[in-house]
């Protein structure tokens, strides 16, 4: 057979890849990663998302250190315990407005919003402002320990329902 007929061989096997075959594996290394991409993203999508937030269950403390007749804040837990002649009761101290933390007036006796003026009575009653509902009242009750804890999730909306703890 004369030279001018043969055919341009493929390249030896000595480590050389031509077009074809460098192109091949490109494309199979960019699916790979793809798929790759696509599992993870996918394992993310159907793990779990969930967000620890501390117990709605709160103990304020030992009776004893509430003097009589007070309301007293914790702003760590965002509550009011108040002391009143016929037993304790909780509210809660975020503003039903846009949710600011209020204050307690011991001067005015009232609590009040500093963020939109809102005024509440000692019992948690809408007095003035933009506040569209009082204070709500919060589940509390007394533990076998004798400190009283507080439910920040049970809200009591019915004001039949509202009850003193007697200590």
């Amino acid at each position: 057979m004369p030279e001018e007929n043969k055919k341009p061989s493929e390249p030896e096997q000595n480590g050389e890849l031509n077009r074809r075959q460098f192109f091949v594996k490109v494309g199979l290394g960019s699916i790979a990663v793809a798929g790759l991409g696509t599992a993870v993203f996918g394992y993310q999508f159907l793990s779990p998302n969930v967000l620890y937030e501390p117990s709605p269950v709160v103990n304020a403390g030992k009776p004893e250190s509430y003097p009589p007749d007070s309301v007293t804040l914790d702003p760590q837990t965002g509550i009011y315990v108040v002391r009143e002649s016929r037993g304790f009761f909780a509210l809660s101290a975020t503003c039903t407005h846009l949710g600011c933390l209020t204050a307690w007036k011991p001067e005015l006796g009232i609590i009040a919003c500093p963020c939109h003026g809102s005024k509440f009575n000692r019992d948690g009653t809408k007095i003035e402002g933009p506040a569209p509902r009082p204070l709500p009242w919060l589940r509390m009750w007394l533990s076998e320990d004798g400190d009283l804890m507080v439910d920040r999730s049970n809200i009591i909306s019915n004001r039949s329902n509202r009850q003193f703890v007697r200590v």
